[in-house]
């Protein structure tokens, strides 16, 4: 199963350039939390990059994962807190810190104004009753019901419905979407660190929701932006009211999820999924194509492709039955 999403959209029509800065520059901004750098070409830094988007003069923040070879190091500078990725890179543009998540912050908070910035603005006209951003694009087919808000570079596609008092804000909806009434979609995901909680410490939160055509998303949802890419919602997947979708997770095309489930951030899930009702899935796992999940499921570990799992942890419902009859007749009710 592989996604591959690139320049999807452009991140200036969603956040501001608060400051500009060069890879020297990082010096100051990161201050006390360098423990070691190298500094190789000093080049002025133009976005953010993913190992899954890579982007000309970007920083790319890596702690684990190994860097694909298509990266071209001279245009690229790493922030890493990992001892071993800063050995592996060291004779890269690379910087050593002792505190990953507040370096991000930190960073992101200099380059851009988003969202959860004090300052950050928009300007909206009403429009029957809804308030649309000045900086957004509407098609004319597509209907915006009473009371939503359409922020800042939202992009609506041909025969759209939003409904009653939604709200869209960074994200792109592709055509013939229906969004169901108080529905939210781009809202911040839940970034945040345990060892610095605090509405104060939220992780920045810079990508979009991309929702592609012929999608139906039930009433009281929300689906958080990505990170620093996408929230990908796939073509003509149906989901249900009261359905939480987290940051980075890829839903494949033609899924189907019953109400009241949720799924954690940076979950990757194929094509043709079938979820019952109030199921949940753990974050960065890999969920194979035509996978069906029993309601009330809890899925912890990745699945593979055609499989059919229920239970907590979810597993194969072959099994699941037959440990559901073992326990009967231990005299569990």
């Amino acid at each position: 199963m592989e996604h591959h999403f690139k320049n999807l959209y452009n991140r200036s029509n969603f956040v501001l350039t608060r400051n500009k800065i060069s890879v020297e520059g990082l010096l100051s901004i990161l201050d006390k939390f360098v423990l070691k750098s190298n500094i190789n070409s000093n080049f002025f830094i133009n976005d953010v990059s993913s190992l899954d988007n890579y982007k000309k003069n970007s920083l790319l923040f890596i702690d684990k994962e190994i860097i694909p070879s298509k990266i071209n190091f001279s245009e690229i500078c790493l922030i890493t807190s990992n001892e071993e990725v800063y050995k592996k890179y060291l004779k890269e543009n690379i910087f050593l810190v002792s505190n990953f998540n507040e370096s991000f912050r930190n960073i992101i908070n200099f380059m851009y104004i988003h969202e959860d910035s004090s300052d950050f603005k928009d300007e909206f006209s009403t429009i029957n009753g809804s308030h649309i951003s000045k900086y957004s694009s509407i098609q004319k087919s597509s209907v915006i019901q009473k009371n939503c808000v359409i922020g800042r570079g939202v992009e609506i596609g041909k025969n759209c419905i939003i409904k009653n008092n939604s709200v869209i804000k960074n994200a792109i909806i592709k055509d013939n979407v229906i969004i169901g009434d108080n529905t939210t979609i781009g809202s911040t995901g839940f970034g945040f660190d345990l060892k610095s909680p605090g509405a104060t410490n939220i992780i920045p939160q810079i990508g979009i929701v991309y929702i592609d055509e012929n999608t139906h998303i039930g009433s009281n949802c929300t689906i958080d932006r990505g990170k620093i890419d996408f929230t990908h919602i796939g073509k003509n997947c149906m989901i249900d009211n009261l359905v939480h979708i987290a940051h980075n997770v890829i839903l494949g095309d033609n899924a189907c999820l019953a109400a009241q489930s949720g799924i954690s951030g940076s979950t990757l899930i194929g094509k043709n999924l079938i979820s019952g009702g109030q199921s949940g899935y753990a974050g960065h796992i890999k969920i194979g194509d035509n996978v069906i999940v029993a309601g009330k499921s809890g899925v912890t570990k990745n699945i593979k492709d055609n499989s059919t799992i229920a239970g907590f942890p979810a597993i194969d419902i072959k099994e699941w039955k037959k440990l559901i009859i073992k326990q009967k007749k231990n005299g569990h009710k």
